[in-house]
């Protein structure tokens, strides 16, 4: 028998009980389309992380006040970063490109008659650029506005929003904080939360000095951001970093650090890495419905082989040989786990899209999560299908011809 006449019997099989073979290829369908679907959440996750990672700007550590430490155990005074920490930074450091000082504290703003209390930070010019910020309406203040403690307002770009004002209107007005007068000198474009940070577009950023002096009365630090120089291993700028700061603290040597060293972006890829392994876990439960579904292709193709056998009897008495036999039932086995791939396909990707659209959840369809779970749905079917096929190519022309 020819491999296009085992294909046309095959096919004209499946259509004869058409049915019947949607009803088996549910399986395998919702299978795939579990497996795409999962895959897709799982990956767009992934992608908003790496984006989130990219966010915050390349080789950026930040710096926290901890506790005076000795042999392990935690002093009672707790130690401050100030303004000092942040120009020793600048002074000695060699391998950080930036420093950026933060004096942040959240304080009621009114504009008019809208009140809302969000984070106010006193910072520098740069904190703009080494955050990966851009300014959408106005300017940033300068460091002549910081050294002149002048009463300038950027605000984040979340902030019109919640005094429901339009951004471009709020330029040169006047934002009271703490029943200070500010003017409002730029809006920053959005960016969106940082993770399990708080949203840094709910902030209203103010020259150093103007917060130092004229709002919070302190020098005390909440956080030093810093950026490592070009070239220049995180590693390295950590140690540089940390050989300031105890020089700074007068930290003695064999002493603990009585501050914090944080890499933001070292917390996210463990955040990814978790994202990636719930993917593949994920994908791992969907696939078990494709293992059920090829089940269910077995046991309807034994069916198949036990109501076919007179078929197959007259088959092999005009000549068609076991692999004849075996092709042909090994062919619609097939033929159902790849039409039912494709379906599947369709369905895990319009899921994808739907959920994106509708629920507003991070979604991306791979290509390969599509190739494999094709390439999967078609090993099902030969796997799945070899058992009844070899069944009904060791039936005997005449016991098959005498059944009834």
């Amino acid at each position: 028998m020819l491999f296009g006449e085992t294909l046309r019997v095959a096919f004209q099989s499946i259509r004869a009980n058409l049915l019947r073979s949607l009803l088996t290829m549910l399986g395998i369908i919702i299978g795939v389309a579990a497996v795409i679907t999962m895959v897709a959440l799982g990956t767009g996750a992934q992608r908003a992380v790496e984006e989130q990672i990219s966010s915050l700007g390349a080789n950026l550590l930040q710096v926290y006040a901890g506790q005076s430490m000795h042999r392990g155990v935690a002093s009672a005074n707790r130690v401050s970063l100030t303004t000092d920490d942040a120009v020793a930074l600048e002074l000695e450091a060699t391998l950080l490109s930036e420093i950026v000082p933060e004096l942040r504290s959240s304080l009621q703003a009114k504009y008019g008659n809208k009140n809302i209390n969000v984070n106010v930070n006193g910072t520098t010019p740069n904190y703009v650029p080494v955050n990966n910020f851009s300014i959408e309406h106005g300017r940033m203040f300068t460091a002549g506005d910081d050294e002149a403690r002048q009463r300038y307002a950027v605000l984040g770009g979340a902030i019109p929003e919640m005094l429901e004002t339009n951004a471009a209107a709020l330029i040169n007005q006047t934002l009271l904080i703490r029943s200070i007068p500010f003017k409002i000198i730029g809006i920053l474009e959005e960016k969106g939360a940082e993770g399990s940070w708080s949203n840094p577009d709910e902030q209203i950023l103010i020259p150093l000095g103007t917060a130092q002096f004229r709002v919070f009365g302190t020098d005390r630090l909440r956080s030093i951001t810093v950026e490592v120089a070009d070239n220049v291993p995180l590693e390295q700028g950590m140690v540089d970093l940390e050989r300031v700061l105890r020089k700074e603290h007068k930290i003695a040597p064999g002493r603990d650090n009585d501050f914090q060293i944080r890499n933001r972006q070292s917390i996210l890829a463990t955040r990814q890495e978790a994202t990636q392994i719930f993917t593949y876990l994920l994908a791992g439960i969907a696939g078990v419905s494709l293992l059920v579904g090829g089940i269910g292709i077995m046991n309807i193709m034994l069916v198949s082989v036990t109501e076919r056998t007179r078929e197959i009897g007259v088959r092999k008495a005009l000549g068609a040989t076991k692999m004849n036999i075996l092709l042909q039932f090994l062919v619609e086995a097939l033929a159902l786990c790849l039409a039912g791939g494709v379906l599947g396909i369709l369905l895990g990707s319009g899921g994808a899209v739907a959920l994106a659209r509708l629920a507003g959840w991070n979604t991306l369809v791979s290509p390969l999560a599509v190739v494999l779970a094709f390439a999967f749905s078609a090993a099902i079917g030969i796997f799945f299908g070899i058992y009844p096929a070899r069944r009904a190519s060791l039936l005997d022309p005449i016991d098959a011809l005498r059944h009834e």
